[in-house]
């Protein structure tokens, strides 16, 4: 068996292609279009990388950047009163503050001074708690773009054994809820489970969200399953998932690729994302 590629590429640009055409009817509407708003602190490469793309694609999609840089020493105070003044901002309609944050500041106390009308990450503690509750709100990136590579490709969710492999509050705790919210039957593993390979086999459908480089191999996937890689790694070689790629591709039904599968679907979400918070927040 050679299992069909989830081209996360493909889908993200159709998504992004969809929120622009949603950005714009709002602006047709309001006079404005939606703003997305990007925190960063401090001079990590790889969140500059990350913000830079999710800027340049929000603009393409029509949403109105705005981006403030802050050192690493800022003082905690000080992005406090940001995000109140985001909050308070009629033009802004959504609040992305880049994780990881510099040592020294409240990581979840600074997400939690986001407005959850605003939270278009979807990581305060009322969003999550709205996912568990089954109300409607902003949903994480990453699990909702995991949804709809899976929806793209056509596998069923509704009746399924969905195992996830990881269990953060990001990814591997909402992208369950989401999961059993679309009616699967939800077992959540992680790196310490007893015989994880046992586990994970009996999986229809396989989310490896354990952020342990190539931790997936053939004897964690049951033939015909779709296997969803969250992971991303920077290694010699290249970037690689938590999946082992050509090994598991040989025995599953459908896999996603690092790169190239998960990580743009989870700036399209974003945008997505962003562009909902607008529509909400004027009704």
């Amino acid at each position: 068996m050679t299992a069909v590629v989830i081209d996360g590429r493909e889908v993200a640009r159709a998504s992004r292609a969809r929120t622009a055409q949603r950005a714009q009817a709002f602006k047709d509407q309001h006079g404005h279009a939606p703003g997305l708003a990007t925190i960063l602190i401090g001079n990590d490469p790889a969140s500059e990388v990350y913000v830079r793309n999710k800027r340049r694609l929000a603009t393409e999609a029509g949403l109105v950047d705005v981006h403030h840089h802050l050192s690493a020493d800022v003082a905690e105070e000080t992005v406090a009163q940001l995000i109140d003044d985001l909050n308070a901002d009629v033009n802004v309609s959504g609040i992305l503050l880049q994780l990881p944050l510099p040592k020294g500041l409240d990581r979840a106390g600074l997400i939690d001074r986001i407005s959850p009308a605003k939270d278009v990450d979807g990581l305060t503690t009322v969003s999550q708690g709205r996912l568990a509750r089954g109300v409607s709100g902003l949903r994480p990136c990453t699990p909702a773009g995991v949804i709809e590579l899976l929806d793209t490709a056509g596998v069923a969710i509704e009746g399924a054994h969905a195992v996830v492999v990881g269990r953060s509050e990001l990814v591997g705790h909402p992208a369950a809820e989401l999961l059993l919210r679309r009616s699967a039957t939800v077992t959540i593993a992680h790196s310490r489970t007893s015989d994880l390979a046992a586990v994970a086999s009996t999986a229809d459908i396989l989310v490896a969200a354990a952020g342990i480089p190539a931790l997936i191999g053939r004897d964690h996937v049951k033939p015909g399953a779709a296997v969803v890689d969250v992971g991303i790694h920077r290694t010699d070689s290249g970037l690689i998932g938590d999946v082992r790629f050509d090994e598991v591709s040989d025995v599953a039904g459908w896999i996603t690729p690092v790169p190239g599968g998960v990580g743009p679907m989870t700036i399209a979400a974003l945008l997505s994302n962003t562009v909902t918070a607008a529509e909400s927040l004027t009704r």
